[in-house]
């Protein structure tokens, strides 16, 4: 191997490396937009069966259905907007969530009247507590810094719902788009695996987008009547935001619990410990308790059983996975990205023993 030889491989080697570098940059650049055509690609996945129900049932045209599609999504999104601004902003002030010191004043103090009721407030444990400074070391900022990124994502959601219902226009109204660009870049003989697996992956994605959406509805509701009927301030705000805690499978639901029982302890500061406070936060536990039962044995079997198609053990391993690799963003996508692998797959390799025994479900 000469000189020449060696420095064509150095500088084809540097030149992938710097390609891949600029690459990444430019993504990083765009991310905002890559966010938009995501959320554009789930809300054409949502309307998709929608628009086939327009189409084929009441015989409207494809234009009028993705119009119809559209004002759809645009008046729940609206909707929520006029809802949930108000009760938020009040919600803010009520919970104190942009004051760190005054939280974490509120959930000490609620640690105090726990401890006195419950008489585990020996010496020995105080002091270990004030040694370890076990409390001062929570991190109090994950509640506020959630808050206001809602808040502070408000001022730029009309732009963002712009654009993404414009995107998700054209995805609606050309549902084959996608597949034409990479039609261009496959090889001849894949074309018909590709349309195969691409048909499979939107059905599938459309239910498990619906089914999610449908879960996490079922679980608003169940979280807003339990709370209206206990009578907690500013029930709807809490009730969803601990729903769409959901969306993290597992350790969402422990989180949103566990976010539902403090904001409503903290409601009742000024009140009896043992007479408002803990009755309040017993009852929340019991809400929270049934619906997670719903969910667990009725909602989630629905959507994995249905669309996922994959053993529970497995996809147990799949979210384990991608939370380590992915963090939370890998557990939110973990299920509907493997879904999709798995039909690639079972379309490209569908005579490798290994993939047959993982997609025979599907």
């Amino acid at each position: 191997m000469n000189a020449k030889i060696i420095s064509q491989g150095i500088l084809r080697a540097v030149g992938t490396i710097g390609a891949i570098a600029l690459i990444l940059f430019v993504l990083y650049q765009i991310s905002s937009i890559i966010v938009y055509l995501v959320i554009a690609v789930v809300l054409s996945l949502l309307g998709r069966p929608l628009i086939i129900f327009m189409k084929r049932k009441l015989k409207f045209n494809n234009t009028v259905a993705v119009v119809i599609t559209i004002c759809i999504f645009l008046g729940f999104f609206l909707g929520l907007v006029s809802l949930f601004i108000p009760l938020i902003a009040e919600q803010g002030s009520n919970l104190s969530l942009l004051d760190i010191d005054q939280l974490r004043s509120k959930v000490e103090t609620i640690y105090s009247y726990t401890s006195d009721h419950f008489h585990i407030g020996s010496t020995t444990l105080e002091e270990e507590l004030e040694k370890s400074q076990l409390l001062n070391k929570i991190d109090y900022t994950f509640l506020p810094d959630f808050f206001n990124a809602l808040v502070s994502g408000l001022g730029s959601f009309g732009i963002g719902l712009f654009s993404v219902l414009f995107i998700a226009f054209f995805f609606l109204r050309d549902s084959k788009m996608f597949d034409r660009i990479i039609l261009i870049i496959l090889p001849d003989d894949w074309e018909d695996h590709y349309k195969n697996s691409s048909l499979k992956i939107k059905d599938l994605l459309s239910r498990y987008f619906i089914g999610l959406f449908a879960q996490i509805s079922v679980l608003f509701v169940i979280y807003m009547i339990g709370l209206l009927i206990i009578g907690v301030n500013n029930a709807i705000v809490i009730a969803f935001l601990c729903a769409l805690l959901n969306l993290i499978p597992y350790v969402g639901p422990l989180i949103g619990g566990g976010l539902m029982i403090l904001l409503t302890m903290t409601n009742y500061l000024d009140s009896s410990f043992s007479e408002v406070i803990l009755p309040k936060a017993l009852y929340v536990l019991i809400v929270v308790g049934i619906g997670q039962v719903v969910d667990n044995f009725f909602s989630q079997p629905i959507i994995l059983g249905k669309s996922v198609k994959s053993h529970p053990l497995e996809i147990f391993l799949v979210i384990l996975i991608a939370g380590v690799l992915f963090g939370v963003i890998g557990l939110i996508v973990a299920v509907p990205a493997y879904s999709s692998i798995k039909v690639i797959l079972k379309e490209f390799l569908a005579d490798n023993k290994i993939v047959k025994e993982l997609t025979k479900d599907i």
